[in-house]
């Protein structure tokens, strides 16, 4: 086992960075191209923005515009907010962050829950307008004394901390062997900074943009052309302007990623790797296994950025009722009321029933051969009662003579008649009601499924 932490450190702060670098296997399908997660969840904050949370912070004191008992304001999608708060929290400064209402509860919660003030502002306005989250960051500093805007879109000590950073401990980690580097692009620090450690090393080094299908930056860098953004679900990636902190002189290549791509491979990334990460992870990992198989060389080194911890989006990506309400998981085939009338069996007795006038000897008779607890009574292709064995036994132990009379004079209520159609849920709730349900159509019953059925069909494997 490898040692780590061997002596303490003075902070929490002294812990962000040389996080782990490790070998994907199940999600890349096969591919002879090795793909590793660089684990930017296991900073202390949870994500790959600590690194420049502290960096801006540390700037703004050495500049001056950030003194004791000030104030730090910055627009944030959650994570760089976390970082921020993280190292306010250490350094005694107060913090306000507007966040778009699109991010999860987690995440404001998480930055509440280190006193921080979160502001929620519309997510479907222009980047120009009044209540735009970064907009609205930069009034609110503007009118208190002494506060300090982040600024992490075209603050330079962003993509300048993972220079210092994530670009040497990924040389290291690789050997100088990593050839492609992914990453998507926020504010761009992370592509820009990390890229132009790489190519300082080896300018053959790819790096590869990554952005969810609506943001207009890929679309930007592949054809020149500005469009307009279109809403998307992932968060922390993408954006709606070309952030000053994204030098596209540095990238070489960039990636559209859908959104249902994207949180399906958060959720196999948890189930099959034990890496439990976010939707942005998902997006740049869904492109680094692409590239992988298109690359086809075991001697390459493909290199994708985890950026934060799954946790922050329990009520989204990793909720399967979230997932298919947004149509980016299938929701699961409802079974009908005549598969679960066919799943009882070829030995399963067909539609058995009685007639008004059938005697209580003959009713129970057939139910005792057959191995069936209950049977509708019938007139003329319609349900009109039923009887149960349990009660027929009853008031024949009471008085014998019960079993010359006719089944009219004991039956009970009808039971309810559904299409083969009909959904085997709505089945389920009849029979709580009911000790069976009739199947028909057309005016000729076809069927009974009774509440020994239904429990069957609930516990079959996969059910």
């Amino acid at each position: 086992m490898s040692e780590r932490h061997r002596t303490p450190y003075e902070n929490v702060l002294e812990m962000v960075g040389w996080t782990p670098l490790v070998r994907l296997g199940p999600v890349t399908d096969g591919a002879r191209t090795p793909v590793y997660g660089k684990c930017e969840f296991m900073n202390p904050g949870g994500s790959v923005k600590d690194r420049i949370g502290l960096a801006m912070i540390e700037a703004a004191e050495r500049e001056g515009a950030l003194r004791p008992g000030g104030t730090v304001v910055e627009g944030t999608s959650g994570n760089t907010g976390i970082a921020l708060a993280l190292a306010a929290a250490i350094k005694g400064y107060r913090c306000i962050f507007t966040m778009p209402d699109k991010m999860s509860m987690e995440k404001v919660k998480l930055l509440r829950a280190f006193g921080a003030e979160v502001i929620i502002t519309p997510t479907a306005v222009p980047p120009d307008h009044p209540e735009n989250y970064v907009v609205k960051a930069k009034s609110i500093a503007a009118g208190i004394p002494g506060a300090v805007l982040a600024n992490q879109f075209y603050n330079p000590a962003n993509p300048a901390a993972h220079e210092a950073s994530t670009g040497p401990e990924l040389w290291a980690q690789s050997e100088g062997r990593i050839t492609h580097f992914f990453a998507g692009a926020g504010t761009g620090g992370t592509l820009t900074g990390t890229g132009r450690f790489l190519k300082s090393k080896n300018a053959d080094v790819q790096i590869c943009g990554v952005d969810p299908v609506g943001s207009m930056i890929g679309p930007f860098f592949n054809t020149g052309e500005t469009i307009e953004g279109q809403p998307y679900k992932v968060e922390g990636l993408g954006n709606d302007k070309i952030p000053g902190t994204l030098d596209l002189d540095v990238v070489d290549e960039y990636v559209t990623v859908t959104d249902g791509d994207a949180f399906r491979m958060a959720r196999r990334l948890t189930r099959e790797e034990g890496l439990f990460v976010g939707g942005s992870a998902g997006l740049i990992v869904e492109a680094a296994v692409r590239k992988a198989h298109e690359l086809d060389d075991p001697d390459a080194f493909v290199v994708a950025v985890l950026c934060d911890w799954g946790e922050h989006y329990l009520t989204k990506c990793f909720d399967d009722d979230w997932m298919r309400e947004n149509g980016f998981l299938e929701r699961p085939r409802r079974r009908t009321v005549d598969e679960l009338v066919a799943g009882r069996g070829p030995d399963a007795p067909a539609l058995l029933t009685a007639e008004p006038a059938t005697s209580v000897r003959m009713a129970l008779s057939t139910m005792t051969s057959h191995s069936v607890s209950q049977l509708p009574v019938v007139r003329g292709g319609t349900c009109v009662g039923s009887v149960r064995e349990s009660g027929l036994m009853r008031a024949v132990l009471e008085d014998p003579a019960v079993l010359e009379r006719s089944v009219e004079a004991m039956m009970g209520a009808p039971y309810p008649v559904v299409e083969p159609s009909t959904d085997a849920d709505e089945v389920t709730r009849l029979l709580r009601g009911n000790a069976a349900v009739l199947v028909g159509s057309g005016g000729a019953l076809s069927g009974i499924v009774t509440r020994f059925d239904a429990v069957g069909a609930l516990t079959q494997p996969g059910s």
